[in-house]
């Protein structure tokens, strides 16, 4: 089996949480909430590498609370860029394969499932791409720039998740490029390198924690577990 790798990308600031702590170290259930994701993905296997991306200003934070909480899972520690796109490029230098496959994943999402991990692996051995994604729950319209707006068919759209997980040749192949302003996900990266995007199920349960209700509502997920 190729070997596996997850690179956990954690840059927020807490800014829209209107508070100074970054938003991946924040509490949920008794723990930090980049620890739960971490755990989610040692959960899907005990020899995935993961390679955990952090601002430098950052690390001595994460490094204080893994001693305070005595969490001891083994990842590889990595300092950020100044955007996501360069935060998944000093990651994927960690890694020292050609060959292999690597899943991107956001810190502040904690309840991805093991279920999910493991089918976005196999995915991408296959069809070189797994990118999660939901179908849309309510209506969409298309806003135009004089403001008016259409109606559009929330059948044809998806909603971006991570993971997103890829074949490495083709993955380090797409990041060899100059940066672009809608490089928004690994996804769009690699579609600019010309390769084809494979679009996997994910699930709502699958929140990213950015806002003060996003914590209200973890809080409540994780509660039957407590």
């Amino acid at each position: 089996m190729k070997n596996r790798y997850a690179i956990i990308v954690a840059g927020g600031s807490g800014s829209r949480m209107g508070l100074d702590r970054p938003k991946q170290f924040l509490p949920i259930g008794g723990l930090p909430t980049l620890m739960h994701t971490i755990r989610q993905f040692r959960v899907y296997s005990a020899d995935l590498q993961i390679i955990l991306v952090l601002p430098l200003a950052q690390i001595p934070v994460w490094e204080t609370l893994c001693q305070q909480y005595r969490f001891e899972e083994p990842v590889t520690m990595v300092p950020g860029g100044a955007s996501r796109f360069q935060s998944v490029r000093n990651g994927l230098g960690q890694i020292p394969d050609a060959d292999g496959l690597v899943a991107v994943h956001d810190g502040v999402r904690p309840f991805i499932s093991p279920e999910i991990i493991h089918n976005s692996f196999e995915t991408a051995d296959r069809t070189g791409s797994a990118v999660t994604c939901v179908p849309l729950k309510d209506s969409a319209r298309l806003v135009h720039p004089d403001g008016s707006s259409q109606a559009v068919d929330r059948s044809l759209y998806r909603l971006v998740q991570t993971p997103q997980t890829f074949q490495l040749p083709l993955f380090r192949h797409a990041f060899q490029a100059d940066e672009q302003p809608f490089f928004t996900d690994c996804a769009s990266v690699v579609e600019y390198a010309g390769y084809p995007i494979t679009l996997i199920d994910g699930s709502y349960d699958n929140i990213k924690i950015t806002t003060p209700e996003d914590l209200d509502i973890a809080e409540q997920k994780l509660r039957p577990n407590l």
